[in-house]
């Protein structure tokens, strides 16, 4: 079992204050925006026996398993953070397994540099993710259904919404959905952002529902994807409660600390709320047209106090432990790798003592018990 050292990414949009107070230590003054954990080549864990790329490289099987292994190839899986926004994040989707490869080869075969500001692939693999809010968490997720996206648009009372207001209403879901969001993408700069300057003069002089994209608004003045925004179901996470974002499925996160998992992969297509680029057209090949309930999902617990967050795919699993003062020992040990978070109390995982923030990573096989009193979340695979 390897205590981890993870990298803290310093993006813009992270929360000053919230990841070095549940670390213990105090601000830099700088945004801190995610604490990462794994093998991502961008910012692998650092262990006593090196970083855990260089770990698991020296002899995956014995790391990670030999089903895993041959499940998912020679690495990591997963990419466990903890997640912190201060400001919204950028309005985006993750393509499917079949689109990442096709996009990913057809930038390759373009000639597109991996780093070049406009591409769009950076691997062939999909990007599921799952957030479990710690604090109160807000977040955009899914369409709205149409009819209630016309009644938000229409109730700021701004004229050059009203052709949006009325495709909404005229065509089948999931067309009205595709052709307001082509038409908010593909307007004129200029007369879009004189647009967006009505339409947040009018959410904040009638607070309310429209109080969060006044603020998002705030962040990113005259960006098309606060209008876009608008069109997505706005949800709010107590803490312990959490989202599944599967392939196509628009979304945003507003502000909030949280546990974030997600598939090994860089590939992000933005809809807004972005200085980066916007590919139009592979965006909507991507996007999925349909409106939904975002799901909130609730952990479920088993005989063995394990609480899981039950999602539809294998690159990840996520639970958690909540362990009271005085309790039993749990023994976690499993023929897959693990990473085992701290965010509460004081717990100790094999011979490690974690404080909130601490971590460990568990090579496959290895024994694994936790106790104390605290919360542990625990990320593996499924094989």
């Amino acid at each position: 079992m390897d205590r981890l050292d993870n990298t803290v990414r310093p993006y813009a949009w992270g929360s000053r204050t919230a990841i070095p107070q549940l670390l213990g230590v105090e601000p830099t003054g700088e945004p801190q925006a995610e604490m990462w954990m794994g093998a991502h080549p961008g910012a692998p864990s650092r262990t006593a026996r090196g970083t855990l790329v260089e770990v698991i490289e020296a002899d995956p099987e014995r790391e990670l398993g030999a089903r895993a292994v041959e499940k998912f190839g020679p690495r990591l899986p997963f990419l466990l953070k903890i997640l912190a926004a201060g400001a919204p994040l950028s309005l985006q989707v993750h393509p499917d397994r079949k689109q990442a490869e096709e996009g990913y080869a057809d930038e390759e075969r373009r000639g597109i540099p991996i780093d070049a500001p406009h591409r769009n692939y950076k691997d062939a693999n999909h990007k599921p993710e799952l957030i479990c809010a710690l604090t109160e968490f807000d977040g955009l997720c899914g369409f709205r259904d149409p009819v209630q996206a016309a009644d938000l648009l229409d109730g700021l009372g701004v004229a050059s919404l009203k052709p949006y207001v009325d495709l909404l209403h005229a065509h089948p879901e999931d067309a009205a959905l595709r052709e307001v969001l082509t038409a908010i993408l593909s307007a004129d700069p200029a007369e879009m952002a004189h647009t967006v300057a009505e339409a947040t003069a009018a959410c904040t002089r009638l607070g309310g529902p429209y109080a969060a994209y006044a603020d998002i608004a705030h962040h990113y003045p005259g960006d098309p994807g606060v209008i876009a925004a608008m069109l997505l179901n706005l949800v709010r996470l107590q803490p312990g409660e959490a989202l599944f974002l599967g392939a196509g499925i628009p979304h945003a996160y507003l502000s909030g600390l949280g546990v974030e998992i997600m598939a090994n992969s860089d590939n992000v297509l933005r809809c807004g709320l972005t200085p980066k680029h916007v590919d139009v057209p592979e965006l909507l090949r991507v996007v999925r047209f349909e409106a939904a309930d975002p799901g909130v999902l609730r952990p479920e617990a088993s005989p063995d106090e394990e609480e899981v967050y039950e999602t539809p795919i294998d690159e990840f699993r996520l639970s958690r432990y909540v362990l009271p003062e005085g309790g039993t020992t749990h023994d976690l040990t499993r023929d897959t790798p693990q990473i085992l978070l701290c965010t509460a109390g004081a717990v100790r995982a094999g011979e490690h003592e974690l404080s909130p923030g601490g971590s460990v990573f568990v090579p496959a096989g290895e024994k694994a018990e936790i106790s104390g009193a605290g919360t542990v979340f625990r990320a593996t695979v499924i094989v």
